[in-house]
């Protein structure tokens, strides 16, 4: 999909020179990568502590099914 964005020419060049990135294309998209799996990992994070455990529960009885 081709989009036009305004992006700050300097963070787009140490976006470059930190990924190792050869193309601004691959830096943006590395970067959307990396924003999209930290927000869900922090979506996860915010389920602990929230979940109920059956503290009967036996995994080891169920693998035998």
């Amino acid at each position: 999909m081709a989009t036009n964005l305004a992006l700050d020419p300097g963070l787009l060049d140490r976006a470059l020179v930190v990924s190792g990135a050869p193309t601004k294309k691959a830096a943006v998209t590395m970067a959307l990568e990396e924003f999209v799996a930290r927000r869900e990992q922090a979506a996860l994070a915010e389920l602990a502590g929230s979940l109920e455990w059956d503290d009967g529960f036996d995994y080891k009885a169920e693998r035998s099914r």
